[in-house]
């Protein structure tokens, strides 16, 4: 009797165990990781312009309409469109509650905001093993893993926009608004005697121009550190997918394998944790991505016959990935300016989903050569840990709120000439406010505000 179309694992839940049925399966996930690829960066310039906590609302919206729409589509078409858009605001959700919480946190406390509050992730990735088991049918599964997002919108009415953002866009007084709340809250009650709305405006510099996603590589520092970053990111998220993805490869029960790669999570974030402060974010990005490289190509040494010895080797090895990808959020985010640090994470996070769009196809070529992908995953990630010792350390440093900022704070040299030129061409434009005459005109006094609040 012929056998059926592949395409009809569409219709009904599978364990992909046959190799067939695998290749299926990896051509649904790359509708969904091709829609974040293509178009996720879209929610980052309007959250430039209305700000993070507007289009935060709109990204909690957009996953959640199109995620019931997958749920109740009738055609590939359908499916494929509305996961594409999915992966727009799921992306939009990420981005943006990162870098709206990292900056709404003083410098002692931005490690445990950037690692342990990063459990969510984790706890979703479990129990969506525990979902795709008990639910069999993919359109329920589907509804399922969306309802959160009814959640996470009734509770936006509580989160405050970036006072470091409002105080870029000139907008003194709502800043002044939520950071008096936040100095209540934190016990600083002489906030508001000391620090009025007018005294916010003469203290803080403010470049008023524009920005683009060419600020990125204008100046020497910026331009290094997004080549870096975006190498970096693509084996972050290469290597990750890559073992995510091979979860048949193993001896395990899928639904147990995707549960156990979550739950290793949980000792690599908190190791994290316990050594960023103490060793430094450079040493523990390149670190663990490199300790990722050996143990996939252990895993590819491992005889065929040793299954379990395989599984642990793999097991181990998704711990370290998920470390250098609970590392590269923090850490990319202490390394752009304010005014740049959305459109920053907009392109990294593009080359992450780049590489877990690619991670899938890589997986295909086992009918190749079945040690190919593991070295091509191996290979990668061993090149992006190495990309990340280029970086600049930036543990226990406030967060830089303008070029200037990085090229000079972080490096301890000057501008160029052509560097002043292209950061801060727009200083002659009628429409620019000049500074305080007591400020240095490489100097931000952003940190300082926070200082009083946090």
């Amino acid at each position: 009797m012929e056998e059926p179309a592949p395409v009809k694992c569409i219709h009904t839940r599978s364990s992909a165990t046959d190799p067939r049925k695998q290749r299926t399966v990896l051509q649904w996930r790359n509708v969904s990781m091709g829609g974040s690829t293509s178009v996720q960066h879209l929610p980052l310039p309007p959250s430039l312009r209305f700000g993070r906590r507007w289009i935060l609302l709109v990204s909690f919206l957009i996953s959640t309409i199109f995620g019931i729409l997958s749920a109740l589509s009738v055609s590939y078409m359908m499916f494929s469109l509305c996961r594409m858009l999915s992966g727009v605001g799921l992306m939009g959700m990420t981005l943006i509650s990162i870098t709206l919480a990292l900056e709404w946190t003083d410098v002692s406390h931005r490690t445990f905001c950037g690692t342990i509050s990063s459990l969510s992730w984790t706890a979703g990735y479990m129990l969506l093993a525990l979902l795709a088991y008990l639910i069999r049918d993919w359109r329920w599964l589907l509804l399922a893993v969306t309802s959160p997002c009814l959640l996470a919108i009734a509770t936006w009415w509580w989160v405050p926009e970036s006072a470091r953002w409002l105080l870029t866009k000139q907008d003194f007084v709502t800043a002044h608004r939520y950071l008096s709340t936040c100095a209540k809250m934190n016990g600083k009650q002489d906030f508001q005697l000391k620090i009025s709305p007018e005294v916010l405006q003469k203290i803080v510099t403010v470049e008023c121009r524009k920005y683009n996603f060419w600020d990125l590589v204008k100046t020497h520092q910026l331009r290094k550190n997004t080549l870096c970053l975006g190498i970096m990111w693509f084996g972050v998220a290469f290597s990750y997918y890559g073992i995510s993805f091979n979860i048949t490869s193993f001896s395990l029960n899928p639904f147990l394998t995707h549960f156990i790669f979550g739950a290793i999570e949980i000792p690599a974030k908190i190791g994290v944790f316990l050594l960023l402060d103490r060793i430094g974010r450079k040493l523990c990005q390149g670190g663990s991505l490199l300790t990722t490289g050996v143990f996939i190509a252990l895993t590819s040494l491992i005889p065929t016959g040793m299954e379990n010895t395989r599984s642990v080797m793999a097991i181990l090895g998704k711990g370290f990935s998920e470390a250098a990808f609970t590392i590269a959020f923090l850490y990319t985010a202490e390394l752009y300016p304010t005014v740049l640090r959305q459109t920053g994470l907009g392109f990294c996070s593009f080359m992450s989903r780049l590489g877990s769009s690619l991670a899938p196809l890589v997986i295909l070529l086992e009918d190749v050569w079945v040690f190919l992908p593991h070295i091509i995953f191996s290979c990668m990630s061993l090149i992006s840990g190495a990309a990340a010792f280029l970086l600049s350390e930036t543990s226990q440093v406030q967060l830089p709120e303008t070029i200037q900022d990085i090229e000079m704070d972080r490096n301890q040299a000057p501008f160029t000439d052509a560097d002043r030129d292209l950061s801060s061409d727009s200083s002659n434009r009628p429409e620019d406010r000049s500074m305080p005459a007591e400020s240095s005109p490489n100097t931000s006094h952003g940190p300082e505000t926070m200082r009083h609040v946090l």
